[in-house]
C-alpha cells in the first residue's frame, strides 16, 4: 500500500528507507525535540522499526513524510489503537522550522485525517499533545479535532510533571466540519 495523497502545494507519502536520515534531522531538531513524546523516535533504528512495521500492515500503522515541491518538510505518524472499535492515535507530527507559519502542518493533518477517517475506515482519530506547547494545541484546534480532556501532570518531561491535552477526531466531525474536512469521498491525487 503506497498512498501518495496530494493536497494543496504539497504532498503527503509513506516513509521508506530512504526517509530514515531526513527523519531522525527532524525529530532532533533543537527547534522539534523538545515537544516531541518523551518515547517518539529520534534515531534511525527506531524509525526503520517504524516503516518496517508500516510495510507489513499499512491498514494499521504508517509514517508519512510531508513534501512541498518535492523536498521534505515534515513527518507525521499513525498507529492503531482499537481495531475492534476502529480506533487510531496520531503522533510524531513535526514540521521543520523553515516551514512553518503557512498552514502545512494544519493542511497536511487534515488530508491525513481524510485517509485515515474515508479510506482507512477509522471511526475515530485521538492525539495528544504537551500541554506546554500552545502551537500543537493551536494546530490540534485548526486541524478540526476536539478538545477532550487534560490528563493533568501526566507526563515527566524536561524534569517536571506536565499535562497532557487530548483531542478526538470522529467521521461525523468530517462531515459536519467547518475545518477544510468535507465528506465527499477522497481520491487518491485528490487536490482538495
Amino acid at each position: 500500500m503506497t498512498e501518495h495523497l496530494e493536497g494543496s502545494g504539497f504532498s503527503l507519502r509513506r516513509a521508506t528507507g530512504l526517509d530514515l536520515d531526513f527523519l531522525v534531522g527532524l525529530a532532533t531538531h533543537e527547534d522539534v525535540e523538545p515537544f516531541m513524546a518523551a518515547v517518539s523516535a529520534r534515531d534511525r533504528d527506531a524509525f526503520a522499526e517504524e516503516v518496517r512495521r508500516a510495510e507489513a500492515e499499512p491498514a494499521h500503522y504508517g509514517r508519512f513524510v510531508v513534501e512541498v515541491e518535492g523536498e521534505r518538510a515534515g513527518a507525521m505518524a499513525f498507529e492503531v489503537t482499537n481495531r475492534r472499535s476502529r480506533i487510531a492515535h496520531l503522533y510524531g507530527i513535526m514540521l521543520h522550522p523553515e516551514f512553518r507559519s503557512r498552514g502545512l502542518a494544519d493542511e497536511a493533518a487534515r488530508l491525513l485525517a481524510r485517509h485515515l477517517i474515508l479510506d482507512l475506515d477509522y471511526h475515530r482519530l485521538e492525539l495528544e499533545c504537551y500541554g506546554f506547547n500552545p502551537r500543537a494545541i493551536r494546530h490540534a484546534e485548526r486541524s478540526g479535532y476536539v478538545r477532550e480532556g487534560v490528563r493533568r501532570k501526566a507526563y515527566r518531561r524536561h524534569g517536571e510533571w506536565v499535562d497532557g491535552v487530548m483531542f478526538g477526531l470522529i467521521r461525523e466531525d468530517l462531515e459536519g466540519s467547518r475545518s477544510g474536512l468535507d465528506s465527499r469521498p477522497f481520491q487518491a491525487g485528490d487536490s482538495s
